[in-house]
């Protein structure tokens, strides 16, 4: 039943029974008859069928709900066993908003050091992509705002609190300065990130509250592409205070504070609510408080 669930699932995410059989590591066959197999077993047709992927009927909408959560707790039952057996051991998944990349080592370095058995995947994503990927159960966690827009049924660990900046070189809009305001950010030439990152609503929400207009020169969703534009001059950047002094800054590049108002967002762990945890996800909620009081301490 369970491997059944999975090609379920596998169908949600590819919307294409070939792409899912290819995630399963089966054939389109093998996938098909299991999913029609599911369905005389409950006796509902799950899935619209045409010539392609259509979509799920209501009853294949509500199994989906339940795949997840059977589906969870299975992975959850053989992690916990493996870890019993030999430590944690596995592949841990991790999503996280562009402006917080910076941080991730300070999180999985730890953790690697004291569980040496595991591997990560980190994936740069949008914060609305985080949320869905925790629910189709595609990544174990993720970094993301926890204070700005609603994060659904989920776990919470605040790690640190984000402060802007404007990055500019000495020479170019506002270098001279030592702190500018929201509204001449307003004023001067931007490259941002775009419009479904949760940094650019929070950015556009500031500007607008100023009496300024969005209207960035170039958008882009890489902080690296950002930071390349800055430094060939013309253009300038909002980015997080502690994204720019890890990443960016250097001896051609200003970071300055933008006041009027000081604006404050917090970052933290979001893992899925599940009881019991998994050993996986205790852990990282484990090291995610240390490192909170950590940080917290360290002021």
């Amino acid at each position: 039943m369970i491997d059944k669930l999975e090609f379920l699932l596998a169908l949600s995410r590819e919307r294409h029974f070939g792409r899912a059989a290819e995630a399963c590591g089966v054939t389109q066959p093998t996938l098909s008859a299991g999913v029609r197999s599911l369905e005389d077993q409950l006796g509902v047709m799950l899935v619209q069928r045409g010539s392609r992927f259509i979509g799920f009927t209501p009853e294949g909408e509500r199994v989906l709900e339940w795949s997840r959560r059977i589906v969870a707790d299975s992975r959850a039952m053989r992690q916990d066993v493996a870890a019993l057996r030999q430590g944690l051991t596995g592949h841990l998944r991790l999503g996280v908003v562009p402006t917080a990349v910076g941080f991730v080592p300070a999180l999985t370095a730890p953790l690697r050091a004291r569980h040496p058995g595991l591997r990560f995947t980190v994936y740069s994503r949008t914060s609305e992509e985080i949320l869905t990927l925790i629910e189709n159960l595609e990544i174990e966690a993720g970094l993301s705002y926890v204070d700005n827009e609603p994060v659904g049924r989920a776990r919470t660990v605040p790690l640190y609190r984000e402060r802007y900046r404007l990055l500019t070189t000495a020479d170019g809009p506002l270098g001279d300065r030592t702190s500018v305001t929201w509204r001449e950010v307003g004023e001067v030439p931007l490259g941002l990130l775009p419009p479904d990152m949760q940094n650019r609503r929070i950015v556009d929400r500031l500007l607008r509250g100023a009496g300024a207009e969005p209207d960035p020169i170039l958008e882009s969703n890489s902080v690296i592409v950002l930071a390349a534009h800055v430094r060939a001059g013309g253009l300038a950047t909002v980015l997080p205070e502690r994204l720019a002094a890890t990443l960016l800054v250097d001896a051609g590049v200003k970071s300055i504070p933008i006041t009027e108002p000081e604006a404050v967002h917090t970052i933290g762990l979001i893992v899925p609510v599940r009881e019991p945890a998994t050993a996986m996800a205790a852990a990282l909620l484990t090291e995610a408080q240390r490192l909170s009081e950590a940080l917290e301490t360290a002021g």
